[in-house]
């Protein structure tokens, strides 16, 4: 497993996407039906999205804590956050697996597009972090 040294870009971005994550992770997961009501998407799939975002924040914000963190980490945080992207993408392209309202769509699509972001960030962070000799 190849470490790298990471750059400062690189340890930011990895800590703010685990920040926003743990924060949205708890949003939904509590807040699971007052959610529904506003954004008529259902709690269930609120709250079980919005739990499975906390492990994930921990392990990006300990990655963006090292120093040398594994790189296959590193990738596997951004392989995620594109499958986040693309899983919240198709959920309004089927018709039938939820029905938001206008504020449902803008809030899926909104994150969505705030962790493409995140995600486009961290791989430019990772192409200019170094590889450390093993």
């Amino acid at each position: 497993m190849s470490r790298f040294e990471t750059s400062v870009f690189l340890r930011r971005m990895l800590l703010a996407d685990g920040v926003i994550s743990g924060a949205t992770g708890l949003l939904m997961g509590l807040g699971a039906e007052t959610l529904q009501e506003l954004l008529g998407v259902p709690a269930a799939l609120l709250r079980y999205a919005g739990w499975s975002l906390v492990p994930f924040a921990i392990l990006v914000v300990s990655l963006s804590r090292q120093e040398a963190p594994l790189r296959a980490g590193v990738i596997a945080v951004i392989g995620l956050n594109a499958a986040w992207v693309a899983a919240s993408v198709l959920l309004l392209v089927f018709p039938g697996w939820v029905h938001p309202n206008g504020l449902g769509y803008a809030f899926i699509l909104g994150q969505a597009g705030a962790v493409a972001v995140l995600a486009e960030m961290q791989y430019v962070g990772l192409r200019k972090s170094a590889v450390l000799a093993a």
